[in-house]
C-alpha cells in the first residue's frame, strides 16, 4: 500500500512532518472523487498534532488536500471543522483549564471560607489565639531548664474548674544558685523577699516568656502562665476564660508576696488580656501597681486581619453585606482602647516602629486615650526604630530594654 511522505521542507523552520511522515492509509481508503472526507482529516489531525505543532499539521493538510484533486480552500474549511470539533491544541485547552480552575479557586476563597468562618467556631479560635501552634517547638514545658532557665519551677493552679494552668515562676538571677533543687514551697515563699512580682502575659502561638532573663536580671520575679489551652494548659480559650485565668494568677500572688510590687506585662494578644483584667479589678476597687503594653492593638480586630483567610472582611467591605463579621458572634472582642479609658494605673507602651501586625500609628492613637483618662505623667510611650527590625516580636533584644523597665519600676 501506498504511504505518503510530506514534501522535503513542508514543515516551519524545516520541521518534518511525524518524523518521516504520516499514514495516510486510511485517507486513501475513504476519498470519495478525489476528495478526502472530513472523517480522514480528523485522524489526520489527531496524529499531527500529537507530534507537531499545529501550523505544520495545516501545512501538511493543504498540501495533502491539493494532492488528492482539492483545494486549498476546502482543505481551510476542513482544518477549521476540525478544530471546531473540540480538536483545539493542547496547550490551549491546558490554558483555558488553569484559568477556569483559578477563578472557581478564587470564588472558593472569597465565599466558602467566610461560610465556614460563621458556621465553625473553632476556625475564629484558632485564628485570634493559634493556641495549636506552640513556641518553642518540641519542648517539655514542664521542663524549663531544657530552655537554659535553671533558676524556674513549673506549677500548675486550678483557675476554676477542671483548667489547670501550667505556670513558670522564675526568681530573681542572684538567687539562682539557692533554687538548685529546690520544690515549689521554697519558690513559693520567695515572694517574700521583697523584690516586684512580674505576670508576663504573652501573645497567641505562645508559651512563654523570652524576657524571663532580662526581668531576672534586673531582680524581679517572673510568672509566665500558658492561658487555658495554650501549652500544657487544659481547656479551651475564649476572651472571658482567658481573663478569669489572668485575674486568677493575680489573685494568687497578691496572697504570697505581701506588699511587694505586682506588675501586669501583657505582649500582642496579652495586652487584650491585660487591660480586660485590669477592668476587673476596677470593677472591685482594686488596680494593678503598673501596667507594660508590649505591641499593643485596639481590638481583636486589628491583629486578626494578618491572617489569611480574614484579610478580605478589610480589604472588600462589601463583602460584610453578605457574611457578617463572625468575630462579634463568637465573643471575640478585646476592646483594648476602651479600656484604657478606664484604668488608672501607670502605663508603659512600648512599640516598634516596623511591627508588621499592630501599626505604631494604633499604639500612638491608645497612647492619647489613655493620657487623656489619667495624664501623661501616669502614661509613657517608648518606640523603637523601625532600623532596628524588631517587628512585633523582637524587643526583647534590645541593650536599652533593661533601662527602660527598671526607671518604670523605680517610678512606681
Amino acid at each position: 500500500m501506498e504511504r505518503v511522505s510530506a514534501p522535503d521542507g513542508g514543515g516551519v523552520n524545516g520541521e518534518k512532518v511525524g518524523g518521516g511522515g504520516l499514514s495516510v492509509d486510511l485517507v486513501l481508503c475513504q476519498i470519495q472523487s478525489a476528495h478526502v472526507t472530513i472523517g480522514a482529516w480528523e485522524v489526520i489531525w489527531r496524529q499531527g498534532r500529537n507530534s507537531v505543532s499545529p501550523i505544520v499539521t495545516a501545512q501538511y493538510f493543504s498540501w495533502l488536500e491539493t494532492q488528492h484533486g482539492g483545494s486549498p480552500a476546502s482543505a481551510c474549511e476542513i482544518i477549521i471543522t476540525c478544530i471546531h470539533t473540540d480538536l483545539v491544541p493542547r496547550s490551549v485547552r491546558r490554558s483555558g483549564r488553569w484559568l477556569k480552575g483559578g477563578v472557581l479557586a478564587t470564588i472558593a476563597v472569597f465565599f466558602l471560607m467566610p461560610c465556614l468562618q460563621k458556621q465553625l467556631p473553632a476556625l475564629i479560635q484558632h485564628f485570634v489565639y493559634s493556641h495549636r501552634i506552640r513556641v518553642p517547638l518540641f519542648v517539655d514545658l514542664s521542663r524549663p531548664a531544657d530552655l537554659s532557665l535553671n533558676h524556674t519551677i513549673n506549677t500548675y493552679l486550678t483557675s476554676e474548674e477542671g483548667i489547670s494552668l501550667g505556670v513558670w515562676h522564675t526568681v530573681p538571677d542572684r538567687r539562682w544558685k539557692e533554687a538548685q533543687g529546690k520544690d515549689l514551697e521554697w519558690y513559693q515563699n520567695t515572694f517574700k523577699d521583697g523584690s516586684p512580682v512580674f505576670i508576663y502575659l504573652h501573645g497567641n502561638t505562645g508559651s512563654s516568656c523570652m524576657c524571663q532573663q532580662v526581668l531576672s536580671a534586673l531582680g524581679y520575679h517572673v510568672l509566665v502562665p500558658d492561658y487555658r489551652g495554650f501549652g500544657d494548659s487544659t481547656g479551651e480559650p475564649t476572651e472571658a476564660g482567658l481573663t478569669t485565668d489572668a485575674l486568677y494568677l493575680y489573685n494568687w500572688v497578691k496572697a504570697r508576696s505581701g506588699n511587694s510590687l505586682v506588675i501586669i506585662w501583657g505582649h500582642s494578644l496579652g495586652t487584650g488580656v491585660a487591660t480586660n483584667t485590669a477592668v476587673k479589678l476596677i470593677e472591685r476597687g482594686e488596680k494593678f501597681d503598673g501596667v507594660m503594653l508590649e505591641g499593643a492593638f485596639n481590638t481583636a480586630r486589628e491583629p486578626i486581619q494578618a491572617h489569611p483567610f480574614s484579610w478580605y472582611y478589610w480589604k472588600y467591605p462589601g463583602i460584610g453585606y453578605f457574611f457578617q463579621e463572625p468575630w462579634a458572634e463568637n465573643k471575640v472582642v478585646f476592646p483594648t482602647e476602651e479600656n484604657l479609658k478606664k484604668m488608672r494605673s501607670p502605663i508603659l507602651f512600648l512599640h516598634s516602629e516596623d511591627d508588621h501586625l499592630a501599626p505604631i500609628q494604633s499604639v500612638q492613637q491608645m497612647y492619647e486615650v489613655a493620657v487623656s483618662a489619667q495624664n501623661a505623667e501616669r502614661v509613657k510611650l517608648v518606640s523603637f526604630d523601625g532600623s532596628l527590625g524588631y517587628l512585633h516580636n523582637g524587643l526583647y533584644r534590645d541593650p536599652h530594654l533593661p533601662d527602660i523597665v527598671q526607671n518604670f519600676v523605680l517610678s512606681l
